[in-house]
């Protein structure tokens, strides 16, 4: 095999590929990246048999031949090399020779035979998203998805297609995040739950441009995204998802009306006094048109008005911060509403089309002194 390649356009697919190798795996040859140039095209892939990876490369194939590369190793060469082209050469014996303009290296290889190549997903049903669209959408959600591993189906997102919407849900036992769009194509219903890594990993990745397009295929056991030169399979997580709808009450008893940088600068500010790891709620009373956010901790404590549009009762109601700002970062909305329904219900963050809902539970904050 024999392939030249811009340095730049090497250490870009080199990143990509990246994601999906595995840190640790008893598999040796899931360490490696899979240089594909069987074909007129050169294909960079990778996989941890949970997320698999391939890209195609720009280059230039000038001998036929497939391989398989320590990722590390080859990152981190491709990495250091001068910005030129580089030539990527193979022997019989799978030795690697990776040279740019007076650097020369020589790395071992692995045949590209024995190599997991990504599974087969049938295009029948696409759902068409701009890139900037799917990014948002796991920007707008992925950070209430449960870090540990207790419960499998927390530590991913429902992608619920009914009636030509897509509809993105996470949730981590404290709180709910819900992104709703429509869809242009027709789609069949169905219902999958995609693990917060991937999502994590194809974020990174898109470009995030509105003209550009991903195409997301379904299968019973994968989910496929195509965008740019690039393909990302990643397996479902099993299992029938939380049943939300039932806790998505529309009841309220008091709605705010709330500048959102005003309420979010002063949740921050709050959040000062707040050591990490301490659990110290923020506490806000809402009485006529004003919303008094306190907070009170060892460090100290602090106060702040805020002026509010209400309608309903006066409530007075404790959260974590953090999750409140969470949900405030994401929201590009200049007002928010806020619907509460008692202190000890969760608060609704919602716009008027519903096309975005955040579910936050409340704290008990009756030991926190007055």
């Amino acid at each position: 095999m024999k392939l030249v390649c811009p340095k730049s356009e090497l250490q870009k697919s080199v990143s990509i590929v990246m994601k999906a190798v595995p840190g640790k795996t008893t598999m040796p040859i899931l360490e490696c990246i899979l240089i594909d140039a069987s074909t007129n095209d050169i294909k960079f892939t990778s996989n941890d048999m949970e997320l698999g990876i391939e890209t195609r490369v720009q280059g230039l194939v000038l001998e036929k031949g497939i391989i398989a590369l320590d990722a590390k190793i080859f990152s981190e060469i491709v990495r250091k090399l001068p910005d030129n082209d580089v030539t990527i050469e193979t022997d019989e014996k799978l030795n690697a020779t990776i040279t740019c303009e007076k650097a020369k290296f020589n790395i071992p290889g692995k045949s590209g035979e024995d190599f997991s190549y990504l599974p087969l997903i049938e295009k029948n049903d696409c759902i068409r998203v701009s890139q900037f669209t799917l990014k948002e959408i796991i920007r707008q959600t992925i950070f209430s998805i449960a870090v540990n591993e207790n419960n499998k189906l927390m530590t991913g997102e429902l992608f619920q297609i009914e009636n030509n919407m897509l509809r993105v849900i996470s949730l981590d036992g404290h709180r709910i995040s819900i992104r709703k769009i429509g869809l242009k194509e027709n789609c069949e219903d169905r219902k999958v739950v995609v693990p917060g890594k991937t999502l994590n990993e194809i974020s990174k990745i898109l470009s995030g441009e509105l003209e550009d397009m991903v195409e997301i295929y379904l299968s019973a056991n994968h989910i496929l995204f195509e965008f740019d030169d690039t393909k990302v399979v990643s397996r479902l997580i099993e299992g029938e998802y939380f049943k939300i709808d039932q806790m998505l009450s529309s009841d309220y008893e008091t709605k705010v009306k709330i500048n959102k940088k005003e309420f979010l600068d002063c949740i921050d500010r709050a959040t000062l006094l707040v050591k990490e790891g301490d659990k110290k709620p923020i506490i806000i009373n809402i009485q006529n048109g004003q919303m008094e956010l306190r907070i009170d901790s060892q460090i100290g404590s602090m106060k702040e008005d805020i002026d509010i549009e209400k309608e309903g009762k006066d409530i007075m109601i404790g959260f974590n911060p953090k999750f409140l700002i969470d949900a405030l970062k994401v929201i590009d909305d200049e007002e928010v509403s806020i619907y509460l329904m008692n202190a000890k219900a969760p608060c609704f963050i919602r716009d008027d089309n519903q096309q975005y809902i955040y579910l936050i539970l409340p704290v008990n904050f009756n030991a926190v002194s007055r």
